[in-house]
Parts: structure tokens; C-alpha cells; sequence
């Protein structure tokens, strides 16, 4: 029995992916740019524009784009991974209301693994940089595959009031936590978050090195001269407003859109989408 067109077709998207789920971005080489929460004129027109329409979301569905939008670039400099986030945002959470804690974790802006790192206004990165997974298996953390977050109003580096680089999850594993914190004191990885000067939102700029965080193979860093590469990707948009806006939700989270992936799903290292390291146009 021949295979039927769309029979066809899936095998060839599912071996053209690197997680099942079927959105991709290409990164291609650019300039680098300046890392200070300021996306300058020029700065990112090499770089692959995205937004966030049709993302999964997770808690309450996102309809209107003066509550939560998102345009986002991605590009590298064959050393470099660069993301840029431009997020409009009707609420900043510790910025235009109070730092409220939901009841689900009093120490919710612990700097520990105690510590909810993704609760406020945020994106998080995630990268599975092998493309490889067995079953249903989230990110171990480390260059193989890692999830990250940049919170707007709370850093490793700056403490409580000031954006930048969280370690994510699985703040469960030792292991994880501290190689991400290594990762953010070292500079391996860096992000600046900032508030718009001018109307509702933030801004995001946030630089992942090859070396030591996109390990394609065991012991090898991704470079250019390996060609062009897939990887999995999956992003999060983070959105916490007034309580009350996200009654019924975990924590009150008000919005999580995703990239890739299912409501329940979408750490899993099989259901991100895909991400090309290019290495020309």
C-alpha cells in the first residue's frame, strides 16, 4: 500500500523539526548588539521578527494586544545567540501595583530554590540544543537542554527591584540550579529588562553564548563551521497583573503564552518547536 500525500507530508515536517511542535524560527547572522533594554533604530533589522499570535496559552486566553503583545527578534554573531523582546503590557506587576505573593508560596521572591523565579512580568527561554529526547522528559539543565528566565523586576545579579537573568527550572535538581547561576554570574548568559520610558511595557534584550550553552553533541559547543543546525526551542511571555485579573488560575497568574507545545505539555523537550542556527541567508 503506498503512502498516502499527507501521510508524506508528516514525515517530512517531523523530519524537518526539532520538538514535534510544528513553528520555527531562524536565527541568521547579523551584527551584535548592545545589551541595555533600548532596541535602537537599526539595531535588529537583521534579525528574524516574530510575535506572539496564536501562541498556546496556558491560563487566561490573551485577546487583546494593549493587555499583552509581544514582538520579538532573534539573530547570532557566530559566537553569540541574540533575543529581543518588545512587550506591551497594560499592567507591570511591582511597578504600576504592588509586589503582592500568591498564596501558593509565601517565598515567592526568595532568591532560592524556594523561590518562584517566573512569577511577575517575564520571558523564559528554553533551548534543547541536542535535539534529542526519549519519552516525555523536561530539561535536565545544562548546555545539552535548560530552561531560563528573565524577570522584569528581579535578577540574580540585581536582587529584588531589578530585571535580569533568573535560574529557571528544574530548580528541583541541584545540578541545574547551579550551573544556571554559574552561567548568569560568568556571563555565559545575559539579559537586560527594562520599562519602556515611553508607554505600556517592557523591553528585553538577552544573549546566550554557544560555548557553554548550546552543547549539539556530548563535549561539542555549536560554531558555524558545523553548518547549518536545529534545535529545539520553546519561549514563555509571563504576565501577572491585579490578583482578582487572574482568579482561578495557579497563583493568579493572569497570562502564560507559549511558543510551542500544549497547555500541560509545553516543558516537554519532544513538544518545543524548532529553532535553525543559520549560517547565511
Amino acid at each position: 500500500m503506498k503512502p498516502t500525500a499527507i501521510a508524506v507530508a508528516l514525515l517530512i515536517a517531523a523530519a524537518a523539526s526539532a520538538g514535534e511542535f510544528p513553528r520555527e524560527l531562524n536565527a541568521y547572522p547579523g551584527k551584535t548588539p548592545k545589551l541595555d533594554g533600548v532596541i535602537s533604530p537599526g539595531e535588529y533589522d537583521d534579525a528574524t521578527t516574530f510575535d506572539n499570535r496564536g501562541w498556546v496559552n496556558t491560563f487566561s486566553l490573551t485577546t487583546d494586544p494593549k493587555d499583552l503583545s509581544l514582538k520579538g527578534y532573534v539573530k547570532h554573531d557566530g559566537k553569540r545567540l541574540y533575543f529581543a523582546f518588545d512587550v506591551t503590557d497594560d499592567v507591570l506587576y511591582g511597578i504600576d501595583i504592588p509586589r503582592w505573593i500568591p498564596e501558593e508560596n509565601p517565598k515567592t521572591h526568595d532568591l532560592t530554590r524556594e523561590g518562584f523565579p517566573w512569577f511577575g512580568d517575564e520571558m523564559e527561554l528554553l533551548i534543547n540544543a541536542s535535539n534529542a529526547w526519549k519519552d516525555n522528559e523536561d530539561s535536565v539543565g545544562n548546555g545539552t537542554d535548560w530552561q531560563m528566565v528573565c524577570n522584569l523586576t528581579k535578577s540574580r545579579k540585581g536582587g529584588i527591584g531589578v530585571g535580569g537573568l533568573l535560574e529557571g527550572e528544574p530548580r528541583s535538581r541541584e545540578s541545574a540550579w547551579n550551573t544556571y547561576q554559574k552561567w548568569i554570574l560568568s556571563g555565559a548568559q545575559e539579559a537586560v529588562a527594562k520599562k519602556k520610558p515611553a508607554g505600556h511595557g517592557y523591553i528585553i534584550e538577552w544573549a546566550v553564548n554557544f560555548d557553554p550553552c548550546l552543547e549539539v553533541e556530548p563535549g561539542k559547543f555549536y560554531t558555524p563551521a558545523m553548518g547549518e543546525r536545529k534545535v529545539g526551542l520553546n519561549i514563555a511571555l509571563g504576565d501577572i497583573d491585579e490578583k482578582e485579573r487572574g482568579e482561578g488560575n495557579f497563583a493568579h497568574f493572569h497570562h502564560e503564552d507559549w511558543f510551542a507545545g500544549g497547555p500541560k505539555t509545553r516543558t516537554n523537550l519532544r513538544d518545543f518547536g524548532t529553532l535553525w542556527l543559520r549560517t547565511k541567508r
